[in-house]
């Protein structure tokens, strides 16, 4: 399968704050960033984007839509995967909060889909969905779980109509900060309870659906403990891909090194590190393997067209040094390029 190799370019937002060590990094420079990478002859073919300032104005014409359209494209990159502002803190809310709350949670999707719309009509994006999360804290989900968890998939619901009248797929991302979303099961019950399969699905990221593994902010569903064996390791991962592989429309190759982090407006969430770290968990080529392809060695979901790195929070230094977007490009050839009939 010849997926696209994208570059997310909110790596260079979430978790930075201006006045920090941990500036902003613009727009401009994450794409010459990923234009400057390269493995053996191999270039990314795309970049997948936060549709939230500094890199850009949601709220903007279509002209400025057209504008960052024509300079993406003029770095030789296509458009993918796009995440709408759900968050409070970016304009959003809370998908189990007030109908206020809701409302904004919903009026964020739609401006997404219309930013979509745009890029669409331009022709830099062909492919690619719309990344939301529940923008609530297991914490606050935990007051009443039952009834949250339902309000979220009412919003969900909703968001996804909207999406599919502007033929857009939501996909929601399977991370442990969030609320109701925040382990394997409670991943799958939501979805399951949105009820919108091709719709509304999951975007699975390998170093967040790892801490899936683990039971962080969950223990109750956690599949393994610490000092695992790799036969332990491969049966549990057997476990958490049969049971939410099959809502992937979006993934995220990543590494993790079992370890929790919070910068900015994310408090407890998984801790990407670089693809051949020492002490990262992954065999990122095996366990991509089983969330792209099914027993058989059949392609889980031939609208997946690409794939995405995510170095979410690598620190500025990391992502300013040209040796770690190559060692990336290596680790996505060998996942894109790998036999879907890799061992079991």
């Amino acid at each position: 399968m010849s997926w696209k190799l994208h570059n997310a370019m909110w790596c260079g937002l979430v978790g930075k704050e201006d006045g920090t060590d941990e500036p902003p990094i613009s727009l401009d420079r994450m794409l010459e960033l990923t234009k400057n990478a390269e493995h053996d002859g191999l270039k990314y073919d795309g970049v997948d984007l936060f549709l939230f300032f500094p890199h850009l104005d949601i709220d903007g014409t279509k002209e400025s839509a057209y504008g960052i359209a024509d300079k993406i494209q003029s770095y030789g990159f296509d458009i993918g995967s796009l995440v709408a502002p759900v968050w409070e803190p970016t304009g959003g809310g809370a998908a189990m909060g007030s109908k206020e709350e809701r409302e904004k949670f919903i009026a964020a999707v739609k401006k997404a889909c219309t930013y979509a719309k745009h890029l669409n009509e331009h022709g830099a994006r062909k492919y690619g969905q719309i990344r939301i999360d529940s923008a609530c804290s297991p914490e606050a989900w935990s007051a009443d779980a039952p009834a949250n968890s339902k309000l979220i998939a009412e919003t969900f619901r909703e968001a996804g109509k909207i999406a599919a009248d502007h033929g857009e797929r939501l996909v929601a991302e399977g991370e442990i900060c969030w609320g109701g979303m925040h382990s394997w099961k409670h991943m799958k019950e939501l979805l399951e309870m949105v009820d919108m399969p091709g719709t509304v699905g999951l975007q699975a990221d390998m170093a967040h659906t790892y801490l899936y593994l683990m039971g962080f902010n969950c223990p109750e569903h956690a599949l393994l403990k610490d000092g695992y064996s790799e036969e332990e390791f491969w049966a549990a991962y057997k476990v958490m891909t049969d049971a939410l592989a099959p809502w992937v429309m979006d993934f995220h190759v990543a590494q993790n090194d079992g370890s929790v982090h919070g910068t900015g407006s994310h408090d407890k969430t998984g801790r990407h590190c670089a693809p051949f770290a020492e002490n990262g968990k992954l065999d990122i080529v095996k366990c991509s393997n089983y969330w792209l392809y099914d027993e058989k060695g059949n392609v889980r979901n031939e609208n997946l067209k690409h794939m995405c790195w995510d170095g979410c929070m690598f620190p500025n230094k990391v992502m300013e040094e040209g040796t770690i977007w190559k060692d990336i490009l290596n680790v996505m050839s060998k996942v894109r390029d790998q036999e879907a009939a890799l061992a079991r």
